[in-house]
């Protein structure tokens, strides 16, 4: 690997390390986790021992975000949401949404711990834990015609119940996360491993957990950044992301092989559109993004009432893509923290910015950094290794 090839693959890889401390800094803390599983067991249990005979077996379940491990705490606040189904798999379309749910706001005000926090939404229930998190409960029943375990919820006049299948989703999500992509930068490190024992090349495999989760991640807090003054509920929504970075990822791991895993986040972000179904008819363009897991869930049958979402979404995605193509390419700390910050906030950009700083410092005055070819930067000793310069891999001095 010759000099420039190298010093590349070196920014690339501190990059992918930059990102990964920032999407770090978006998940909510061991404290808060700890937290919301305490009270979101606390409200399964209370709903799974009421006397009501609608709810006799009812059972609660994660959905969302928290359950496939993208949670994206919002911009200037501590608290998130933790989006929770109340699952009832012995009633039928005989029992209205609006029944049911009366029924489970019943429940909940019956404890005097729950009536002070909950708060009325047009589909669900939500208990408000001020500055921390808020739980919201929506009622599902089985969906009779899918065959893929499907559920029905609420439409939100609670008038009819709409197709979903939450759990099928999840499940389809984690087995896209599970596939390993083709890095070839792994492969060389691993090689150069194996070709000599004294080197201890940088523990790449533990970069970047979950590549799928953390795109996902990426994308999630730069729209919030886009649309940061947002006022008219044009913001693309969570799932609409979700379920095109999922099938993006799923196409580009199966079809490619790239030299870098930030190569591959860049790829993976470009293609999102490239996964929707469109028709055009008399003029009009019809957006379909199907749930793949039931019938008749389309993400984004309300691009269809409101075209400006649609243009909204084209106009984030394509600022979305520049500023990964931008931050890829970066040179020098000051435009790498700009651009960092630009993605992720000012807070968790300076933070993955000073721990780069400070891990680079540390291993440098204790002589562990160096270079080695071709498995790149490692920290500790080894034969045929290269101490590093006192600078960064961006083109400055730390």
């Amino acid at each position: 690997m010759n000099y420039v090839a190298e010093r590349a693959l070196l920014r690339q890889s501190q990059l992918v390390g930059l990102i990964e401390e920032a999407c770090q800094q978006l998940e909510p803390s061991g404290y808060q986790r700890d937290l919301a599983k305490q009270r979101y067991e606390g409200v399964g249990d209370w709903l799974s021992r009421s006397d009501d005979w609608l709810l006799t077996s009812i059972a609660i379940r994660l959905q969302g975000s928290v359950a496939i491990g993208t949670t994206v705490k919002p911009i200037g606040a501590n608290e998130h949401d933790v989006d929770l189904i109340a699952h009832v798999p012995d009633l039928d379309l005989a029992v209205s949404p609006a029944l049911l749910k009366q029924r489970i706001g019943d429940r909940l005000r019956s404890n005097g711990n729950y009536a002070a926090l909950l708060v009325e939404m047009p589909r669900c229930w939500r208990l408000d834990y001020a500055n921390e998190f808020h739980l919201d409960i929506t009622p599902s029943i089985p969906n009779p015609e899918c065959r893929q375990g499907g559920e029905l919820v609420p439409d939100k006049t609670l008038k009819t119940w709409k197709a979903s299948n939450p759990m099928g989703y999840r499940g389809k999500f984690e087995r896209r996360a599970m596939l390993q992509p083709r890095i070839r930068s792994l492969h060389k490190a691993y090689d150069s491993a194996r070709a000599d024992t004294q080197v201890e090349p940088f523990p790449e495999e533990k970069r970047l957990k979950g590549i799928l989760r953390r795109i996902v991640q990426i994308a999630k807090r730069h729209r919030d950044m886009h649309f940061i003054d947002d006022d008219e509920g044009l913001a693309p929504l969570s799932i609409i992301i979700t379920t095109l970075a999922s099938r993006a990822y799923e196409f580009c791991v199966n079809q490619f092989a790239y030299d870098h895993e930030l190569d591959l986040i860049v790829d993976v972000l470009r293609r999102m559109p490239t996964m929707m179904q469109t028709e055009t008819a008399h003029g009009r363009v019809t957006w379909c993004l199907w749930n793949q897991t039931t019938a008749g869930e389309n993400f984004c049958e309300k691009w269809n009432k409101h075209p400006e979402r649609a243009q909204a979404f084209f106009s984030w995605h394509g600022k979305a893509v520049a500023d990964l193509e931008q931050l890829a390419t970066a040179q020098g700390l000051d435009q790498v923290r700009r651009l960092l910050g630009g993605i992720f906030g000012a807070a968790p950009a300076n933070t993955a910015m000073d721990s780069l700083t400070e891990r680079v410092s540390v291993a440098r005055a204790t002589n562990r950094l160096s270079v080695t070819k071709p498995a790149g930067l490692i920290v500790g000793t080894a034969a045929a290794a290269t101490p590093v310069r006192a600078n960064t891999f961006f083109g400055g001095r730390p």
